[in-house]
């Protein structure tokens, strides 16, 4: 992904892929852990809604708040709640739907000077980023969690 363009593109079409990779999968395909200590696929979809769900909000406060600072959170232990480990998919694959979509219109429509807007790093290891930054980032997680839920299918038995 080299623009702009190309990252709101990924963010926007990343439901209808998840979508397309678990067509057909069964509760028990979708909850086992065929590739541990990595997430089930499940656990890969709800937190791609938990955390994108928390990045749109990022992304709304630095361009809002005179000064936004990240916080961390444990995304470990959040995948372990019944509603990120055990919840129907389709749940986070509709939240996904709107946020995605509502994520992509704010996107392209922020000026230059929002592009370069900065939220402030919790710790050395986070650094500040401005939303241009974050825009890659999270276009590209989702489709690091994309590879992730392919690899749990390339583990499942035939």
């Amino acid at each position: 992904m080299e623009t702009r363009a190309e990252a709101i593109d990924a963010i926007r079409k990343l439901p209808a892929q998840l979508r397309e990779i678990v067509q057909g999968l069964s509760v028990e395909q979708l909850t086992t852990a065929y590739n541990a200590p990595e997430w089930t696929i499940a656990q890969n979809i709800h937190h791609l809604a938990d955390t994108h769900m928390v990045c749109i909000r990022r992304f709304k406060l630095i361009l809002t708040s005179p000064r936004f600072q990240f916080t961390a959170y444990d995304v470990n232990a959040i995948a372990e709640y019944p509603d990120a480990k055990d919840a129907d998919i389709e749940l986070s694959l509709k939240l996904l739907e709107g946020l995605q979509a509502r994520w992509a219109i704010l996107l392209e429509n922020l000026t230059e000077e929002e592009w370069g807007k900065i939220g402030i790093g919790s710790s050395p290891d986070r650094p500040d980023m401005s939303l241009e930054q974050l825009v890659f980032v999270y276009a590209q997680h989702g489709i690091n969690h994309l590879r992730q839920i392919q690899d749990v299918l390339d583990k499942m038995p035939a």
